[in-house]
């Protein structure tokens, strides 16, 4: 048997995906080798999230169906720093456990439990320059770089904090370079990612707007998508300036800004650190130069001592703003968190609060997209699948093309259909 066979599966956000593709870099570069089932693999590596109860339920329970495999479990992730204790008593024979500040170290890791170490923990308080790190991509044509790691704020129903610590900002010159080496090896679509992508560089002296400046002007055809922002740090950075960086030609006009509640009472709960008011505004003026602003944010529903007052609230902000695309999160209470202690509402009012939330969402965005009918213009293709490929525009609305098309190809689109959560277009 070839004892260099390993299996990676990641659950959870982008960030997640960026550490997956770290770690499957350094371990290829070590001579590893990178397969798709489990079945043929020596080295189980899941990659754990820990942003909702129901995601960490199903981590654990894809680990208690790994741990009878009698093979080599890593646990890698957030839920090794929110839950360790839950992963110890679901997988008492874990080969080893990795924080997200030490994925750099996970050959070193798998060396050891090749040579028989077991229950292996490997905490690390400050990250290796991950964008300097090798990745193994899951796509031909996107590549995902993070910014920084951990963020600012302390949200009362948040873990990340307790996962990835305070805010730590690669330097713009190492995000740059690694555009630049993503080019040379043909991607043409960077994910920018962070736990906060608004806070980058405030540790370091430096901004996001200063950051996509400079790497707006790398040469070459390509597409920047920004990461998730909290409004909070919008207070604290030049608007005008990262609007103006928006408007540059390899900028996705892409905002992905969460308010999770229109209600101030629960934003104050919350300790968000803004209201409702301030994310209006900021919509407001990046629409003011970006008509064609592609908006996605998030609502928690039922977080507690959220009222039907406060629901309607967050209904009425939602019918103002008119996102493109709402993820809509029902609240559970994450391990470690002050919300945890908080009282909990009602299941069943919260299940009604998110049907009613949900129906209003799908709605506003069918009719966002019907507006896209008749658009003709450039796409990326990024995506393919058995009998159709999907792009994006310089929104990056999705757009489903039934033809077969290269990835990486840029080719001209007329919009012909709208649906809720994608656009179908014809190849001119």
């Amino acid at each position: 048997m070839n004892s260099k066979n390993i299996f990676v599966q990641t659950y959870g956000c982008t960030s997640n995906k960026a550490d997956s593709q770290i770690m499957m870099g350094l371990l290829r570069q070590a001579g590893y080798r990178i397969t798709d089932n489990e079945n043929d693999a020596d080295y189980l590596i899941v990659n754990s999230c820990a942003v909702k109860s129901a995601t960490e339920d199903k981590i654990i329970h894809r680990l208690k169906k790994l741990s009878k495999f009698n093979k080599k479990i890593i646990i890698a992730g957030c839920l090794t720093k929110v839950n360790s204790e839950r992963i110890k008593k679901t997988v008492p024979n874990f080969s080893a456990m990795i924080d997200p500040r030490s994925v750099h170290k996970i050959v070193d890791v798998v060396e050891q439990v090749k040579d028989g170490k077991e229950n292996i923990v490997e905490l690390s308080e400050k990250p290796a320059d991950k964008p300097k790190l090798p990745r193994f991509s899951f796509s031909k044509v996107i590549d995902i770089i993070k910014l920084s790691e951990g963020c600012l704020s302390n949200c009362t129903f948040c873990a990340t904090k307790l996962a990835r610590g305070n805010l730590y900002s690669y330097r713009p010159d190492i995000i740059r370079d690694a555009v630049k080496a993503g080019l040379d090896e043909g991607f043409r679509e960077f994910h920018l990612t962070s736990e906060d992508s608004s806070a980058y560089g405030r540790d370091i002296g430096t901004s996001l707007s200063e950051l996509l400046e400079s790497v707006a002007k790398i040469q070459g055809k390509f597409f920047v998508r920004v990461g998730m922002m909290n409004p909070l740090h919008f207070k604290k950075i030049e608007l005008k300036d990262l609007i103006e960086a928006y408007k540059n030609g390899k900028i996705f006009k892409f905002l992905h800004l969460c308010v999770q509640s229109g209600s101030n009472d629960v934003l104050k709960i919350m300790r968000r650190g803004y209201d409702a008011e301030d994310f209006i505004r900021y919509v407001q003026e990046f629409r003011k130069d970006i008509p064609d602003l592609n908006l996605h944010t998030d609502i928690i529903v039922g977080h507690p001592g959220e009222t039907e007052e406060d629901f309607e609230q967050t209904l009425n902000l939602i019918k103002e703003i008119k996102p493109d695309f709402v993820n809509i999160s029902k609240f559970g209470a994450r391990h470690g968190t002050l919300a945890a202690k908080m009282e909990k509402i009602n299941t069943e009012i919260v299940d009604g609060r998110s049907k009613i939330l949900h129906k209003l969402v799908k709605k506003i965005s069918l009719e966002k997209n019907q507006k896209w009918l008749g658009w003709k213009g450039e796409v990326i293709i990024d995506e393919e699948g058995e009998d159709f490929v999907e792009g994006r525009n310089f929104a990056y609305k999705p757009i489903v093309i039934k033809e077969k098309i290269n990835l990486g190809d840029i080719i001209d689109v007329k919009i012909v259909e709208a649906k809720e959560n994608f656009l179908v277009g014809n190849f001119q």
